[in-house]
């Protein structure tokens, strides 16, 4: 029970760390990975946050 309660809050750390999708960090750390590695997802984002600079 405690690994399964340690493991829950280090992910909830390491997600709330993660850079805000569109941000500037957010895109300075997909233009240093392959592009290649990236989902679908994160291209799409990426496009409509960093190319075209589309805000909702």
């Amino acid at each position: 029970m405690k690994k399964i309660v340690l493991m829950s809050v280090l992910l909830i750390q390491v997600i709330a760390c993660s850079a805000e999708i569109g941000s500037e960090k957010w895109c300075s750390n997909l233009d240093a990975k392959a592009k290649g590695d990236w989902t679908m997802n994160q291209a799409k984002d990426y496009a409509k946050h960093c190319l075209f600079k589309i805000e909702q």
